[in-house]
C-alpha cells in the first residue's frame, strides 16, 4: 500500500511527460498485445470490501479469481473455458455470478442464431458451481435480459428473466442460488419490455412494447398488479426504464416528455430523465446540471445516487448523493486529469475500484477512503509501457456544410510535433455510438506502426446533444460519409498527415464507411479494410425484418430512419451500397468478417466480395471461425488486427522514422 498523499503526489505527475518530436521512437510492442483481450476484466468488490472477483484472461482461457484483499490469498481460480464472459457480480459475501454467451440457435423452438447468455453461480463455501435455471420446470437454461440481485429480509436473491419451452413467456424468476432452479414470480409474455424491482424483490414498475405499432406504455402498481398509466407512439426511440430513484418508491424512466420538459436540441441526446413516484404517478426531472449518459445506484439499496457521461476528456461523474459526491471528489483530485472510471464500491462506500487509460494502456486501482490508500491492483495490457501509448489530441473541424465535428486524432508514439504523416480513419459502429478518449486497443496498434488515426464522431453519433444525433437522419453514405473525408482534408491542411498516404478502416458501421469510402469517396482512400461491413442495404433492412416476428419493427425502423429509406425493400438503397457499386473500386479493399456474427451477417461481405469478383476487381477476404459481431475472441481479434496492419504495410506503407 502506498500513502494516498503520495499517491496524490504521483498521480498528479504521472503519464503527463511531454513527448518532443526529437525524442527516440520507442519500439513498437508486437501486434498480439494490443489484438489480445485485456489481461483482466470485470473487476468487482464484494459488498464487504474484504474480497475481490475479477476475470483473468490467459490467450482463449478466462478464469474467474477472487482473492482476499488483506492477505492477497487466492480463494478461487477457476478456468471458465474459451467462452465470452459478459458480466460479472456479486450474491451477497459468499456468490459470484457470473454471465457467459455463446452463438447458437435452438432449432426445436424456431430461435435462430443468436448470442444466448447463460448465468453461473459460484459457491465460495462449498466451491461448487450451478447454472441458473438449471432444471426449472420447461424453462430454458437461458438468461432473457439482465439478472438482478437484491438483498431482501429473506437473504441474498437472484432475479432473472427465463423462457417457457411450451408458450410464448418470458417469466420473472426467483432462482435459488444453492442449486439454480428458479420459481416463477411474476408472468410477462413477449411484450413486457423491461421491469423494475424494489429492495425487496417486487415488481414496482413495468414497461410494455409492441414492436408492430410502436407502441410503448408504463405499469405502475394498482389493485391486484399493475395499471397502465402513461402510453406513447415511439416507432425507433423508446423510452426505458433504468432502475430505482432516490427513494424505494420511485423509478427512473428515460423518456420524451415535452409536455413537462421543454424540447432543447442541444441538451440531450434523445430522452430526458425523470423520476416517478410509483404510488402517485408524478413525474419529475432529476436535478443533473448535465444529462447523464448512464446512472450510478446504490451497490447494495439499488436506489439511485448519481451519473456520468462522456464529455471530450473522458467520462465525468455526477453525484446526487452528497456522501458519494465528496468521496468522489477526493478521487478526480488524486486522479487529476486522468479521467477516472468507476468500476465498483463496496456497500458502504468506503472503498472504490478505479480504472484510468489517459496516456497509458489502462490500469485498475483500489482507493480505500478509511486507511487513506490507493494501490495498483492489475495494468489491462501489461505489456504496452506507457511511453509506447500514442498521445490523444481531442480535435475539431468543420464540415463542408459548417457543422462542427468532433473526434480524436492518435500519434504514433513517441511524436508531438506531427507533419506529413500517414493517416488511417478508423470509423466508429453504430452510426448512433461514438469515440471516446482514453486508450482504444485497435487506435493505438495502428499508431504503433506509425499511424496517424483519426477517429471522428461524424453527425448522428451520439453524446453531442440530440440535434447533432438527428443531423445524421437520412445520411447514411451521404453527409456522414464526407464528415470522415472533411477530417482528412483538415488535417492535411494543418500539415498533420499527407493527404495522399490515407487509408481507411472501420467495423459494422465503420465497415460500411470503408467500403463507402472506396466507391462513394474514391478520390480520398488509397485503401479500406471493411470489418463486418454492410455492402447491400436493402438486403441488410430485408434481412433485419425476416429476423423479428414482424417485418415492421423497431430495428427495421432504426435502419431506414438513418439509411433514407422511405419503406422496406426500398430500392433507392442500392444508390449507396457499396455491393452495386462494385465497379467503381479502383482501390485495394480488404474484407474480414466472423462467421458467428448475428447482428451483421457474413453474408453481407460474401455478397462484396463477389460482387467484386464478378466486376474483375481484385478483393481480399478473411473470414474468421468462431467469432461474432464484436472481435470477442483473442485469437481471432489477433487475426483481423495482424492482416489489417499487413495489408496497410502492402497498400500504403509507414516509416517508423517519422
Amino acid at each position: 500500500m502506498r500513502a494516498f498523499a503520495l499517491a496524490v503526489a504521483a498521480l498528479c505527475c504521472a503519464g503527463h511527460s511531454q513527448a518532443w518530436a526529437q525524442s527516440p521512437v520507442p519500439a513498437a510492442p508486437p501486434l498480439e498485445v494490443y489484438g489480445a483481450t485485456p489481461a483482466i476484466e470485470l473487476v468487482q468488490r464484494s459488498p464487504s470490501g474484504e474480497l475481490i472477483a475479477r476475470i483473468t484472461v490467459r490467450g482463449e482461457t478466462r478464469s474467474l479469481a477472487v482473492t482476499r484483499i488483506a492477505t492477497r490469498e487466492d480463494l478461487f481460480v477457476g478456468d471458465i473455458s474459451v467462452i465470452k464472459v459478459r458480466d460479472l457480480r456479486w450474491i451477497g459475501e459468499g456468490r459470484v455470478l457470473v454471465v457467459t454467451s455463446q452463438t447458437r440457435n435452438i432449432a426445436s423452438l424456431g430461435v435462430p442464431r443468436v448470442e444466448l447468455f447463460f448465468g453461473q453461480v459460484l459457491d465460495l463455501e462449498t466451491r461448487r458451481v450451478v447454472q441458473v435455471l438449471d432444471r426449472t420446470p420447461d424453462v430454458l437454461p437461458v438468461l432473457y435480459g439482465p439478472a438482478s440481485v437484491r438483498n431482501t429480509s429473506e437473504g441474498d436473491t437472484l432475479f432473472v428473466r427465463g423462457v417457457s419451452t411450451i408458450n410464448d413467456q418470458a417469466n420473472l424468476h426467483r432462482v435459488d442460488p444453492r442449486n439454480g432452479r428458479g420459481r416463477s414470480v411474476a408472468y410477462m409474455d413477449s411484450t413486457t419490455d423491461d421491469y423494475v424491482l424494489d429492495g425487496e424483490g417486487e415488481i414496482i414498475a413495468l414497461s410494455r412494447y409492441d414492436e408492430r405499432t410502436g407502441r410503448w406504455s408504463l405499469r405502475l402498481p394498482g389493485g391486484q398488479g399493475h395499471r397502465e398509466v402513461w402510453t406513447v407512439d415511439a416507432p425507433v426511440d423508446v423510452p426505458a426504464l433504468l432502475g430505482m430513484g432516490r427513494t424505494p418508491r420511485t423509478i427512473i424512466v428515460s423518456a420524451d416528455r415535452p409536455d413537462i420538459a421543454p424540447d432543447d436540441a442541444g441538451s440531450a441526446d434523445a430522452d430526458e430523465v425523470f423520476e416517478v413516484n410509483v404510488d402517485t404517478g408524478d413525474w419529475s426531472r432529476l436535478p443533473f446540471e448535465r444529462h447523464p449518459g448512464f446512472l450510478v445506484h446504490h451497490p447494495r439499496t439499488r436506489l439511485l445516487i448519481g451519473g456520468g457521461r462522456n464529455e471530450e476528456a473522458g467520462v465525468r461523474y455526477e453525484f446526487l448523493d452528497p456522501e458519494a459526491a465528496r468521496r468522489w471528489q477526493s478521487v478526480e483530485r488524486a486522479f487529476r486529469g486522468k479521467a477516472p472510471q468507476l468500476v465498483s464500491w463496496n456497500d458502504a462506500l468506503s472503498q472504490v475500484v478505479v480504472f484510468t487509460d489517459t496516456g497509458e494502456a489502462g490500469q485498475y486501482q483500489l482507493v480505500d477512503f478509511d486507511r487513506r490508500t490507493a494501490d495498483i491492483l492489475a495494468d489491462a495490457y501489461p505489456a504496452i509501457a506507457p511511453e509506447q501509448v500514442g498521445a490523444v489530441r481531442s480535435i475539431h473541424y468543420v464540415a463542408r456544410d459548417g457543422l462542427d465535428i468532433p473526434g480524436y486524432l492518435t500519434l504514433p508514439p513517441g511524436v508531438s510535433d506531427p507533419s506529413g504523416l500517414p493517416l488511417v480513419v478508423l470509423a466508429h459502429g453504430g452510426p448512433a455510438s461514438r469515440d471516446v478518449a482514453g486508450f482504444d486497443w485497435w487506435a493505438q496498434a495502428l499508431a504503433s506502426r506509425g499511424y496517424a488515426v483519426l477517429q471522428a464522431n461524424f453527425r448522428g453519433s451520439t453524446g453531442y446533444g440530440r440535434a447533432f444525433v438527428e443531423a445524421g437522419y437520412g445520411e447514411w453514405g451521404r453527409k456522414m460519409q464526407t464528415d470522415l473525408s472533411d477530417g482528412v482534408r483538415w488535417l492535411a491542411a494543418e500539415g498533420i498527415v499527407d493527404p495522399a498516404r490515407v487509408c481507411i478502416v472501420g467495423a459494422s458501421y465503420g465497415g460500411y464507411a470503408a467500403m463507402a469510402g472506396l466507391t462513394l469517396d474514391s478520390d480520398v482512400y488509397r485503401c479500406g479494410v471493411s470489418v463486418a461491413g454492410v455492402s447491400d442495404l436493402r438486403r441488410m433492412v430485408n434481412w433485419e425484418a425476416q429476423q423479428a416476428r414482424h417485418k415492421n419493427n423497431q430495428t427495421v425502423r432504426y435502419w431506414n430512419r438513418f439509411m433514407g429509406a422511405a419503406r422496406l425493400n426500398d430500392r433507392a438503397l442500392d444508390e449507396l451500397s457499396p455491393a452495386y457499386l462494385a465497379a467503381s473500386v479502383d482501390s485495394p479493399l480488404l474484407l474480414i468478417h466472423g462467421r458467428d456474427d448475428t447482428v451483421v451477417p457474413i453474408e453481407q461481405s460474401r455478397v462484396m466480395a463477389e460482387a467484386l469478383r464478378r466486376a474483375g476487381k481484385p478483393v481480399a477476404f478473411v473470414e474468421l471461425p468462431g467469432e461474432d459481431h464484436w472481435l470477442s475472441r483473442s485469437a481471432t481479434r489477433l487475426q483481423m488486427l495482424a492482416e489489417t496492419v499487413r495489408f496497410l504495410e502492402a497498400n500504403n506503407p509507414a516509416s517508423r522514422m517519422y
